[in-house]
């Protein structure tokens, strides 16, 4: 996937507005790399723009994410070569910058980087210096009434961690919390769909206060107790292999929440975020698609129309409508709040469908593993269906490599009945129908 523009930061110095291409492979999973221990991507080819400055950030950003950079080149040189990545830059240009320090503030943490006002702008910087969250935007006076920044970096709420529960059963893999923090004396009040900041302890490696990291609120406006006084989350501990070193590196500010005691304080920022928000008609078709910790603003969204203590809180809505969650994880113990999922569907088996890809146990028709875009190619022509009805929202929350499989499957079933799933999906863009949070 060409991310050109996403990594183009302004540059101020001749170094920096030096411009290179990776081309990069591995950014989507597939059998190989899903042996490893996180989720990561695998694809074709893919172009990569990069200032010289962030080149060091954005190489332990690919390796991260399991890709590998097979050339490196200048953009002026490849132009030359009419887009065929022939020309490498010499190795002590490469080990200087993978030297340089430069490393990148992003936690793989599974949740999205939401952008709203008033916060907006300094987010936008952030995505235009080689932020890895997308986020599809609503309308600028949409949701003008929703709560946003009660709480700013330089003025955090200090919370205390309340419960940290374990989300993977044993045989499972990785590490994944569900966290609930006490908001008493606090201000913070926020809708499904949002997300909050976290600023873990410390200092970074140039002795700066750590920057805070966004995770996607995992429980209901009245929290998981339903008394407006708690905030939950869905935190998997990032890991990773160090690009020189190879050494194992885990995430600050994941494993900072992933083993945090009940009673700690912790720093608390927000809310944030306008673009995933559930539609108020109790009547809607809900599509939800996740992948891991993606789970989390569903959770909030299944809680809100099925739970029944979370029903009587909220007598103006009572939800009537169909909700589909489309669900990837590598394995069954890694089904995160399998019960809870499970116990509503037999409830409400009429409103709530639930389908599963677990690609290390499961095989797509190709008998190649089960995927969530194999999930949704299986059953496109259902949700095309389903989607082409007004009163439907597609929900997408999770790895940003599954987009393609999914606009690829909603393409072929479209194109059945003579439409160009590209345009119509931009139409439900533009009528706030279509919601993505994907990194």
């Amino acid at each position: 996937m060409n991310k050109q523009g996403a990594v183009e930061g302004a540059a101020n110095t001749e170094l920096g507005s030096r411009v290179f291409v990776y081309e990069v492979v591995g950014l989507r999973q597939n059998e190989q790399t899903d042996q490893t221990n996180y989720q990561i991507r695998n694809s074709g080819s893919v172009f990569i723009r990069v200032p010289y400055n962030r080149m060091n950030q954005e190489m332990r950003r690919i390796t991260r994410l399991g890709g590998k950079i097979v050339s490196i080149q200048r953009a002026s040189a490849l132009q030359q070569f009419n887009g065929k990545a022939s020309l490498g830059i010499a190795n002590s240009e490469v080990n200087d910058i993978a030297t340089s320090g430069n490393t990148a503030n992003i936690e793989g943490n599974g949740q999205a980087t939401p952008v709203n006002a008033p916060a907006e702008e300094q987010l936008k910087k952030k995505d235009q210096k080689g932020n890895t969250m997308t986020q599809a935007r609503s309308k600028k006076d949409a949701h003008a009434d929703v709560p946003v920044n009660t709480y700013r970096p330089n003025a955090p709420f200090i919370g205390k961690c309340i419960s940290n529960e374990p989300l993977v059963q044993e045989g499972g893999i990785g590490i994944v919390q569900h966290i609930k923090f006490d908001l008493t004396g606090s201000n913070l009040k926020y809708i499904e769909g949002q997300s909050i900041g976290i600023i873990p302890p410390g200092v970074d490696k140039n002795g700066k206060p750590e920057k805070l990291r966004l995770y996607s609120i995992a429980s209901t406006r009245h929290g998981d107790d339903v008394d407006d006084k708690t905030v939950s989350l869905c935190v998997r501990q990032l890991e990773y292999k160090h690009p020189e070193t190879g050494e194992t590196v885990y995430g600050v500010c994941s494993t900072h929440l992933c083993f945090l005691e009940p009673g700690a304080d912790v720093k608390i920022t927000g809310p944030v975020g306008k673009e995933m928000l559930l539609p108020s008609d109790p009547d809607a078709n809900v599509i939800m698609m996740a992948t891991g910790t993606g789970i989390a603003p569903m959770r909030a969204y299944l809680w809100r129309q099925f739970k029944d203590k979370e029903r009587a809180a909220n007598p103006e809505y009572q939800f009537k409508g169909f909700s589909w969650l489309i669900f990837g994880v590598p394995t069954t113990p890694n089904i995160l709040y399998k019960e809870e999922l499970e116990e509503m569907q037999a409830k409400y088996p009429d409103n709530f469908r639930l389908t599963y890809a677990i690609s290390r146990e499961q095989k797509n028709p190709q008998g190649g593993r089960m995927y969530i875009q194999d999930r949704v190619a299986e059953h496109a022509d259902e949700l095309w269906q389903l989607i082409k009805q007004e009163k439907t929202h597609t929900y997408i929350c999770g790895l940003r490599g599954m987009e393609d499989g999914i606009d690829a499957a909603l393409t072929a079933a479209a194109a059945k009945e003579g439409v160009t799933w590209s345009d119509y999906q931009k139409e439900l863009k533009k009528a706030g129908r279509w919601h993505v949070e994907t990194y």
